[in-house]
């Protein structure tokens, strides 16, 4: 399939072609002719799957064919996302496909001063792209206007949750014109992220990629049978044996990577946790900290990791198994990339075995049993 075979007018399919892209990723086929219909959309898609052309393409779309009346736009078109990493890199997408439309868009988020961004919408913008607390913030000063909104993104739904803005989200949603439309991404689907888009969604297109798996070529994968109350004991004493010069810990749950990091410092070992009740400046201060190796370990949640890119990583360690197969894929990727080897230690307790069946069978490898004194 091609850009062409979805009915995009022609100076978006021009700036497709500048960005150099020849066709379309998966959720982009699926997603893109259904917006352009203007149904609802619930999406099923992880981060590196295209899914923001999948979104901002039909949107400009849409807007381009009935341009605002007068010298002032009104916002028709807003885009929730949980960081101001991701709002900045949507904003970014928005003015690389929208280069020969002339349609205005802002990028709103917390952190730094509010001027700018009350500037762009006292002047009117078409398109929003924000995070939750700040948008609140504006909309609160009487600044950000929900009446003329047609199309509404909530992106990493999952990611959202977590974070803790589900009262923010609410808030937002309950100003916005019933009368819309409604793409929801959310790279999980939990029970409460079915609730919530239930909450939202008018007959929805239901689209699920799969995300393409292949296990780093260049990681060396081991596993280490463990009693639970043992895993915290076997981390220290890897960290304390082996050649673990930079490693990423991976844990379940927000609690569980505090309770993981308290007890590495209490033995001496550099670590910090980053995960969604962590606030955006603790996140960045922890994450520079680890790139810059001033902390030797990184505990994560899966959500909190998305965009964890570090050099030279050298070890991933899943303190707690994956529920996901894919998962696995994912954490494990995160070492031996560029060329570099890495490698990737699973501990595994009586309660996670069918966890890494799932594992064994999606990967269709044979990991290596290690050996230890905390089995």
């Amino acid at each position: 399939m091609t850009f062409e075979e979805l009915s995009l007018i022609q100076p978006i399919l021009d700036a497709v072609r500048t960005m150099g892209y020849t066709e379309p990723t998966p959720i982009q086929q699926q997603a893109i002719l259904p917006a352009l219909e203007g149904r609802d959309i619930m999406g099923c898609a992880q981060t590196g799957t295209g899914k923001t052309a999948a979104f901002a393409l039909p949107i400009l779309q849409h807007l381009a064919a009935k341009k605002n009346n007068g010298s002032r736009p009104r916002t028709r078109a807003l885009v929730l996302a949980p960081t101001r990493e991701l709002a900045l890199q949507i904003s970014e997408n928005f003015t690389q496909y929208g280069v020969h439309l002339g349609i205005r868009h802002t990028v709103i988020f917390g952190g730094v001063s509010q001027k700018n961004q009350e500037k762009a919408l006292k002047s009117g913008v078409d398109i929003v792209v924000a995070t939750p607390g700040r948008l609140l913030d504006l909309t609160q000063q009487g600044l950000m206007h929900y009446d003329a909104i047609e199309h509404f993104v909530l992106d990493e739904a999952d990611r959202m949750l977590d974070m803790g803005f589900i009262n923010d989200i609410r808030k937002i949603i309950a100003m916005l014109p019933k009368q819309r439309q409604t793409l929801f991404f959310s790279a999980t689907i939990s029970s409460e992220i079915r609730e919530l888009s239930r909450s939202m969604l008018i007959n929805p297109v239901h689209l699920n990629v799969e995300p393409e798996v292949e296990t780093p070529a260049l990681v060396s994968q081991s596993i280490y049978y463990v009693r639970k109350e043992n895993k915290r004991s076997l981390l220290k004493h890897l960290l304390r044996t082996e050649d673990i010069e930079h490693a990423l810990v991976f844990t379940r749950t927000k609690h569980g990577a505090d309770r993981v990091v308290e007890d590495l410092k209490k033995c001496g070992f550099n670590a910090a946790a980053i995960h969604g009740d962590k606030t955006q400046s603790a996140r960045e201060k922890a994450l520079n900290a680890f790139k810059s190796k001033t902390i030797r370990v990184l505990v994560a949640t899966d959500i909190a990791s998305r965009g964890i890119d570090v050099d030279s990583l050298s070890h991933v360690i899943n303190f707690e198994i994956p529920e996901q197969a894919e998962t696995y894929v994912h954490r494990i990727g995160r070492t031996g990339r560029a060329g570099m080897t890495g490698a990737a230690f699973s501990f595994c307790s009586a309660d996670e075995i069918a966890y890494m069946r799932g594992i064994h069978k999606l990967t269709k490898q044979k990991i290596a049993v290690a050996e230890h004194p905390y089995a």
